[in-house]
């Protein structure tokens, strides 16, 4: 013992300092684990479009190149990433971490939520962990990975700020039906189409960076700590409508509104006239309050009710006209994806 510990022949008695600082310190918290999960399962994707608009300085076509991210959702090779990303592309290169380079072809897109599947073909694929009824609340950590400024893999990390975003519409480029995820999580120019991941690195959300605000002079402007990203469960059906049916297939009831003050409700602003919900009499100003006995509690909701039914079939509204309440039965058809 006294050779093992020398403070003992001064009879110092055990010394703490014997122990190393280091040992007695906490772990670093590390997302690393995450990463090496789900890095792998995102791509980097090349889109070359081609200007062929003629002018008088030049006679060639213009080689455009578009940069984006991308994420592998099966092992048969489906890639998820944002429709523009690969808008008018003719020529679709997507780059693995492992250094595949593979040529893609689209399967299909939705314009509604700015989202497109990609189909490649080659073995063991590394596919991004997934898990269905993904619940994502405000508070959680998030872990953004993807492509920005074609500088390789990157990762940025925040939390969400808010779900439920569904009235983006009102000031993004496109209409909207998703419900997106915002969070802090740094989006650039290359993230469109990449993953957000929760801290074990199961999928969340597909990133778009293409969405900002509008100023009082309607002009796209950036604003610092808010991004959005479409939510997995609405990414995975979007995907399987697409693979199944080459297309996102919606119910349409053609009608605009806001919600109803003195009570849960929708007052109808605007009327398709060649749509659903016309020939079926209802009318500007009428208030709708129920739908297939169901209390009508936001509009949103019920946008998202009538997306998910199908063309063909009849939805029943309860609805106050002039203080009076009446019934109408509505023959949803589908809606047009752009």
């Amino acid at each position: 013992m006294l050779v093992l510990v020398p403070d003992l022949r001064r009879n110092a008695g055990f010394s703490l300092t014997m122990f190393s600082e280091n040992s007695l310190r906490p772990a670093p918290m590390s997302f690393s684990d995450a990463i090496k999960i789900a890095g792998p399962a995102v791509v980097n994707i090349y889109s070359t479009s081609y200007d062929t608009r003629p002018l008088l300085y030049r006679r060639q076509p213009v080689e455009r190149t578009s940069l984006g991210s991308g994420v592998i959702m099966t092992n048969s090779g489906h890639i998820l990433t944002c429709y523009h990303v690969i808008q008018n592309a003719e020529r679709i290169n997507v780059i693995l971490q492992d250094g595949r380079v593979l040529e893609a072809q689209l399967v299909g897109q939705d314009l509604y939520t700015d989202l497109a599947v990609l189909k490649v073909n080659a073995p063991n694929l590394p596919v991004i962990p997934q898990q269905q009824d993904m619940l994502t609340q405000v508070g959680d950590l998030v872990l953004a990975i993807g492509n920005p400024y074609n500088l390789g893999q990157t990762i940025t990390q925040g939390i969400v700020s808010a779900t439920g975003r569904s009235g983006l519409s009102n000031y993004m480029s496109q209409a909207s039906y998703a419900d997106f995820i915002q969070m802090d999580a740094v989006l650039n120019e290359g993230n469109s189409g990449g993953a957000l991941v929760d801290s074990n690195g199961t999928l969340i959300g597909i990133n778009n960076a293409n969405f900002k605000t509008l100023d009082s002079q309607r002009r796209l402007k950036d604003v610092a700590g808010i991004f959005f990203a479409v939510p997995y469960t609405l990414a995975k059906r979007v995907m399987d409508d697409i693979i199944a049916h080459g297309r996102v297939i919606r119910g349409y009831l053609g009608i605009s509104g806001n919600e109803y003050v003195d009570r849960p409700g929708i007052r109808v602003t605007a009327v398709d006239p060649l749509g659903p919900a016309a020939k079926a009499g209802i009318m500007v100003n009428d208030v709708l309050l129920k739908i297939d006995g169901q209390t009508i509690e936001s509009a949103y909701k019920t946008l998202d009710l009538v997306a998910e039914s199908r063309p063909g079939s009849t939805l029943h509204f309860e609805l106050l006209r002039e203080e009076q309440v009446i019934e109408v039965a509505v023959t949803i058809t589908e809606l047009a994806n752009g």
